[in-house]
């Protein structure tokens, strides 16, 4: 455990996991006959840590990327945002995870293709992390994806939330499940553990239901996700509703912000973003309301990862919403 005499950690959050090139094609464009894409980096965890250090947080990502333009093109947006990259692994022999997005307006959906396998990130090992950066942090954030990719990835998983359960470091999980990955009942037997006791628990309510089974109303739903996991804080996403979280003995309440839908991909990493932003200051209503402020911030602009300042947020909050001048 830290104690009062521990000098205070370097970063206020830390995390690890894949960061991939996102392609994409405007809207109503067909994927197979694309004549031009849109490159931005995109991962669940890196998408977090560049949003709170846009808020004037102090965080880092860990993880692995090739030697290569691909990589530098990660790492460019990734400094650019703020964030520490001390802690990443770089692979000389590796390639980047990469995925395309076909945006569509209906009555088509957006299709999401993946071509992540054998990635550098999917092939990190345990003694390669660099856990000493990883672990001087005020919390450490990791996501359901990373134990999905490999054995490797999985048991870093396990053994990031021993060494900071070790250490007395408050950990963050979301379950953020992919059905590329795996089916509902694999991912839930694995990541029922990893859940299991974290400070802060984020799954959508779609997730909760189709992995963990649980149902009722929203605010019974997330108390038993809690409750079930043993978690000191669980934050439900419900989509147009908002988001609810519950305490330990209280559930809260935030409304959506109506937002256009320009781009849906890093909603999700927003809200968690948001909610970690007031967790972190000791304020976790106040972290609900930033939470859903920037999922709507993310999905009115192009790209995973938001790009905002915390004089916005905070703007947008007092107005309302509407247009700042």
């Amino acid at each position: 455990m830290r104690t009062e005499a521990a000098s205070e950690p370097r970063y206020d959050l830390t995390t690890i996991g894949e960061t991939m090139l996102r392609l994409s094609v405007p809207v109503g464009a067909r994927l197979e006959m694309a004549a031009t894409l849109d490159a931005r980096p995109g991962g669940a965890e890196s998408n977090v840590a560049a949003l709170l250090a846009r808020l004037g947080l102090r965080t880092a990502w860990c993880g692995a990327l090739p030697e290569s333009p691909l990589g530098r093109l990660v790492a460019n947006h990734l400094r650019l945002a703020g964030v520490d990259l001390d802690g990443v692994a770089w692979r000389a022999d590796g390639r980047l995870g990469t995925y395309y997005v076909e945006f569509a307006a209906p009555p088509r959906p957006t299709q999401v293709i993946y071509d992540r396998a054998d990635s550098c990130a999917a092939r990190l090992a345990p003694e390669q992390v660099a856990w000493t950066h990883l672990l001087d942090t005020r919390l450490l954030h990791l996501t359901g994806i990373t134990p999905a990719l490999s054995a490797s990835c999985h048991a870093i998983v396990v053994e990031a939330q021993a060494r900071a359960r070790q250490a007395g470091i408050p950990t963050s999980f979301d379950v953020n499940y992919r059905a590329k990955l795996w089916s509902p009942s694999e991912a839930a037997s694995v990541l029922a553990p990893l859940m299991t006791g974290v400070d802060l628990l984020f799954c959508s309510r779609a997730d909760a239901l189709r992995l963990f089974e649980i149902t009722g109303s929203d605010d019974e739903m997330v108390t038993v996700l809690g409750e079930r996991m043993k978690a000191g804080i669980a934050v439900m996403s419900i989509g147009e509703g908002g988001a609810v979280a519950w305490d330990g003995s209280t559930v809260l309440h935030a409304p959506a912000v109506p937002a256009t839908i320009i781009d849906r991909p890093g909603a999700g990493d927003a809200l968690a973003a948001g909610v970690i932003y007031g967790w972190l200051g000791g304020d976790l209503a106040l972290g609900l309301r930033y939470g859903t402020l920037l999922a709507a911030l993310a999905l009115s602009q192009s790209g995973d990862m938001v790009v905002t300042t915390r004089a916005e947020v905070e703007s947008l909050l007092a107005s309302g919403g509407g247009i700042i001048r």
